[in-house]
């Protein structure tokens, strides 16, 4: 691909996932995020409702697992023990536009809203085959609903008496999968970065987490802080979110692009304390040699037990090697350029018939 081209197509990502967090022309009504017990998707989800601050959305966060309401939320819906119908009854009171009639102090028609769900493990385990209809009556056209999956957290099988109802279903995360228009995977950056340099060097990439086999307590990575507390303070890219978008379009294409999403320096956990989006391609950690490479002259060269360039008298020699059979690419007479000049040794076989045609 050529690099212009390959430059628009980045720039192009770059704009729609700006949009996607910006909430712009209801881009994706039902947002996923799939995050591990290493990386948790907090870092995208503040993006989320920063961006909506900004945008002055009405923010109702809905915990199945948050215990203290969120600085940025405006509605904080405690939805542990109850079903799903009561809520989105209760998602809806919040979020749906006024009816005639009703109080001035209703949320405004025209206002947007994001939607978020802290985990959608436990009404996943519960009932999945509801999950399409909780979806349909919690989001109206003016929301955007964001929810998170936890991909590493076993999912409850059915009792023996619910078997023959749910044999035939498919997954949860399958299911979710499908139902999402967007969907976010998140990783830790610093994971990435390591499995990155294992390749450059032709070496199996480490394992993290639950994939180690190891025994004990498993610790998630963080370093979103930016002040490299958490990740040894090595500075090796651990402050930082790796973004796998997968975004469906209405006519059924996927637009599938990596992206970091690190701390700002200097930035705060307000609403001004923003973060910094760039296409994987173009962070300092992942950016291809030819792109560091481009200045030319100023750059090292690599070191090696040999020299691959050419001194300029080896440059005259080798101008001045006469190839063989060089007099046959000369013109020699009329139109005989192209002939081929052999001749016979003492073992060849020398046949009439052949040298006649």
């Amino acid at each position: 691909m050529a690099p212009s081209a390959q430059a628009h197509k980045r720039a192009h990502s770059l704009l729609l996932f700006e949009k996607l967090l910006n909430l712009r022309d209801s881009a994706s009504p039902l947002t996923l995020i799939l995050n591990t017990l290493e990386q948790s998707a907090e870092p995208l989800l503040h993006e989320f409702m920063r961006r909506a601050k900004l945008e002055r959305a009405k923010i109702v966060f809905v915990s199945f697992a948050t215990i203290k309401k969120p600085a940025l939320a405006d509605i904080f819906i405690r939805a542990r023990g109850k079903s799903l119908k009561a809520i989105a009854a209760e998602i809806t009171s919040h979020v749906a536009p006024p009816r005639p009639g009703t109080t001035k102090d209703a949320t405004p028609p025209t206002q947007k809203s994001l939607i978020l769900l802290d985990t959608l493990n436990p009404a996943s385990s519960q009932t999945p085959t509801l999950l399409p209809a909780f979806f349909a009556a919690a989001i109206p056209p003016t929301a955007s609903l964001v929810a998170v999956y936890h991909t590493e957290v076993p999912t409850l099988l059915p009792t023996p008496t619910q078997q023959h109802q749910y044999q035939y279903h498919p997954d949860p995360l399958t299911l979710l999968t499908h139902l999402a228009t967007t969907i976010f995977r998140v990783s830790n950056l610093r994971q990435a970065v390591a499995a990155r340099r294992a390749s450059e060097r032709s070496l199996a990439a480490p394992e993290w987490g639950l994939r180690e086999g190891r025994e004990g307590v498993l610790v998630g990575l963080g370093g979103w802080e930016g002040d490299g507390s958490r990740d040894g303070g090595d500075g090796d890219g651990g402050t930082g979110v790796m973004v796998e978008m997968e975004m469906r379009r209405r006519s059924g294409r996927a637009v599938a692009e990596s992206f970091v999403l690190s701390a700002s320096r200097g930035g705060s956990a307000g609403v001004g304390g923003g973060a910094v989006v760039m296409v994987m391609g173009d962070h300092p950690e992942f950016r291809g040699p030819a792109a560091g490479e481009e200045g030319g002259g100023g750059e090292e060269e690599m070191e090696a037990s040999f020299n691959l360039g050419l001194t300029e008298k080896q440059r005259r020699d080798r101008e001045g090697v006469v190839l063989p059979y060089f007099d046959a690419q000369t013109d020699v007479g009329g139109g005989e350029g192209g002939r081929i000049l052999y001749d016979m040794g003492r073992e060849d076989d020398f046949d009439e018939e052949e040298d006649e045609i």
